[in-house]
């Protein structure tokens, strides 16, 4: 039997990361699929995550677990699929890390992705963008980190990953142009301009951020990096209470992938 702790790490820690060179989003979106694939295997198998073996990775059971993302969890078919790249992606290293394991590796590497039918995104129009913007409150450092985050959202389309992992070094407010450095999928860069607002309350969020031992410019009420779930909680509370004064926020499904189609010309 062997252990799948040592080979989990080692995946991270020294192929993903040395080897690969992927970008941080990468990782921490294959950190999450073992996360959960690690405490659906440990639930199923009654085992703690520490005493699993790569031989409890079955084909079997990994279809079980994407199943249970879909069914129990509510995942769409493209995260699912997102989970499955990175289950194949470890699995493929494996191949020259633990032949003895070479045909449990081809099972799970022949799982195939779930088609999805592509939908339109919805977009916010300007009275409920300002209707969400609107509802964090200014007086208290929550609200006022909180209002940051939003309207950098809206105002440079980012994904959740790229706004929870944006850095200090990455602003640029002063001078005429005041923009960001998005370290994007890939580790494709680029450069986007800021509204005035967007600027406004990024200021006012770095006056009371204070010094702390990470770069990452978004932290959470421990002083930690905040996560991409921490961000998606902070939006759809304010999503809810915001939908009290606006209605029509109710007959959309508004997630942080929502608040990357702002049309132009409801920008402030």
């Amino acid at each position: 039997m062997t252990p799948l702790a040592p080979l989990v790490a080692a995946f991270f820690h020294k192929h993903l990361s040395n080897e690969k060179g992927v970008s941080k989003n990468t990782v921490a979106s294959y950190s999450y699929t073992f996360k959960f694939l690690c405490r659906y295997v440990s639930n199923r198998l009654d085992k703690v995550p520490s005493k699993l073996y790569l031989e409890d990775l079955d084909a079997r059971i990994i279809r079980d677990f994407l199943e249970h993302l879909e069914r129990e969890c509510g995942n769409t078919p493209r995260t699912r699929n997102l989970r499955l790249t990175a289950i194949r992606s470890f699995m493929k290293y494996l191949e020259y890390e633990a032949p003895s394991a070479l045909d449990q590796v081809r099972q799970i590497r022949a799982l195939t992705n779930k088609r999805s039918q592509e939908r339109l995104v919805n977009h916010l129009n300007r009275e409920e963008m300002k209707a969400v913007l609107d509802e964090p409150d200014p007086c208290t450092r929550k609200g006022v980190r909180d209002q940051a985050m939003l309207y950098l959202g809206f105002a440079a389309g980012l994904r959740v990953s790229e706004l929870v992992g944006l850095c200090l070094d990455d602003i640029e407010l002063d001078g005429p142009y005041p923009s960001i450095l998005v370290q994007g999928k890939g580790r494709r860069q680029r450069r986007l301009p800021l509204w005035k607002e967007a600027v406004r309350a990024l200021r006012a969020w770095l006056s009371l951020r204070g010094a702390v031992p990470t770069s990452e410019v978004f932290l959470n009420t421990r002083g930690e990096v905040l996560t991409p779930s921490g961000f998606s909680h902070v939006l759809k509370s304010y999503v809810r209470t915001a939908s009290l004064k606006c209605p029509t926020l109710l007959k959309k499904r508004v997630s942080p992938h929502v608040m990357r189609y702002v049309p132009s010309l409801i920008m402030f």
